[in-house]
């Protein structure tokens, strides 16, 4: 079963962002209080937890947050979703919007391991339907609704 397993935000883009255990979400804005949240397509940043744990098996020591993400989910294999389709959580509807990202200057992160997995691995959405989200939610995929 896929479930959120982190929540973060910051209030300054470019930073690290710091756990909490819940959010309030606005439609076609984002996460209240957080930098990256606007009328913009990348409202909502996503790592699969998976991702993460192989670059921690690698030896990255990387928390929840180091790469500027808002949630990480566990449990879904993004690689069989696209763009526009929906994530359903909480009676929350995310449209993804975007896969990877071109990053522009070496993070930290990179510049201590020589990769970083945001630029590939890293997923993009919009705020369809807002209310809250909590650590330990389910997620649903579009096939399952």
């Amino acid at each position: 079963m896929a479930r959120i397993e982190s929540i973060c935000t910051s209030k300054a883009k470019g930073t690290a962002k710091v756990q909490c255990t819940q959010v309030e979400v606005i439609p076609h804005h984002g996460i209240v209080g957080d930098a990256h949240a606007g009328d913009w397509h990348r409202q909502i940043s996503i790592l699969p937890l998976e991702h993460i744990d192989d670059f921690n098996a690698k030896g990255a020591s990387v928390h929840f947050g180091d790469f500027g993400e808002n949630l990480v989910i566990s449990g879904i294999d993004f690689s069989e979703l696209r763009v526009g389709d929906r994530l359903f959580c909480n009676g929350v509807v995310l449209e993804l919007t975007q896969f990877g990202k071109q990053c522009h200057t070496r993070c930290q992160i990179f510049e201590r391991m020589g990769d970083c997995i945001m630029p590939r691995h890293g997923i993009f959405a919009k705020v369809i339907v807002g209310g809250a989200l909590c650590v330990g939610d389910t997620v649903v995929e579009p096939a399952f609704v």
